[in-house]
């Protein structure tokens, strides 16, 4: 399972359900172990995950459908900021909807990068004493051991049996 980002919840005051958002920022950098972190550098922080969006390696797994909803969901944050960059002065709803946003780039972004972490294994081949480096994402893995999984239970529904000569 994958850490969910919570430091955008330690950078919020929230008050039952007034929203009293105080923004923690560190200068707008976008770290991908800690999440999108909504205020005065949220322009640097919205380029840098674009950024990591388009460079085929950080999320290589994200999906067409969540990488279009992170697009979506960074340009309605800018839409809510406006051109002040100031959460403090954004209506509650406003300010809510913002939050909902940001929780929603996390966890899809989350999710991706822990799907798209490579993970080596070194393999003794049969008939040889050599070790060799097979490396895949962690999706790609999921994905064969799915794949394996069905064809098994394909094997042992339909009654197929192995033959030897």
């Amino acid at each position: 399972m994958y850490k969910l980002p919570i430091a955008i919840l330690l950078g919020l005051g929230l008050s039952a359900f007034g929203v009293d958002a105080r923004f923690q920022h560190d200068g707008g950098s976008f770290s991908p172990e800690q999440g999108l972190h909504v205020g005065a550098g949220f322009q640097a922080q919205r380029s840098a995950i674009l950024k990591a969006l388009d460079d085929g390696k950080t999320y290589a797994e994200i999906s067409v459908d969540n990488r279009r909803n992170v697009r979506e969901s960074l340009e309605r944050i800018s839409g809510l900021l406006g051109d002040s960059q100031r959460v403090e002065e954004l209506p509650e709803h406003a300010r809510i909807e913002l939050i909902n946003e940001q929780e929603k780039v996390n966890v899809l972004l989350g999710q991706a990068r822990e799907d798209s972490r490579l993970v080596c294994t070194r393999e003794k081949q049969i008939g040889s004493l050599r070790s060799v480096s097979k490396c895949a994402t962690v999706a790609e893995r999921r994905r064969a051991r799915e794949a394996s999984q069905q064809e098994m239970f394909e094997m042992g529904r339909h009654g197929t049996k192995i033959e030897s000569n």
